[in-house]
């Protein structure tokens, strides 16, 4: 598996660095975010370093599925599902991209305001 040691998504993927771990399986991991923006704020992290959306290869097919499904999931166990809720990947500077180390964010709980940022 693909690690940057300076990552902080790397660094949580391998126990280095503690979070709130609410899912976990060989590839992905969904933590709760530090800063919540929304009553759910999760954060489903793929545990190899890919540092923008740009960046998935063909090695990686089927991730972001398999990203969606851990977001399905973790949305109906948390009561998200009827009411909806929000996924969200910033790419890039002008996408607000803070970690390079792609990751989703689902947000739910309230309700969501257009447009967003």
């Amino acid at each position: 598996m693909n690690r940057d040691p300076g990552c902080i998504f790397c660094r949580i993927a391998s126990k280095e660095v503690g979070a709130k771990i609410v899912y976990e399986d060989e590839k992905i991991m969904a933590v709760e975010d530090v800063n919540p923006q929304a009553p759910v704020h999760l954060l489903v992290i793929p545990k190899s370093h890919i540092p923008t959306l740009q960046d998935i290869g063909d090695e990686e097919s089927g991730l972001m599925d398999t990203l969606f499904q851990v977001i399905k999931r973790l949305a109906k166990d948390r009561g998200l599902s009827e009411k909806g809720y929000r996924v969200v990947v910033n790419c890039g500077p002008a996408g607000g991209q803070t970690v390079y180390h792609l990751h989703l964010h689902l947000l739910g709980g309230r309700n969501m305001k257009w447009p967003p940022g």
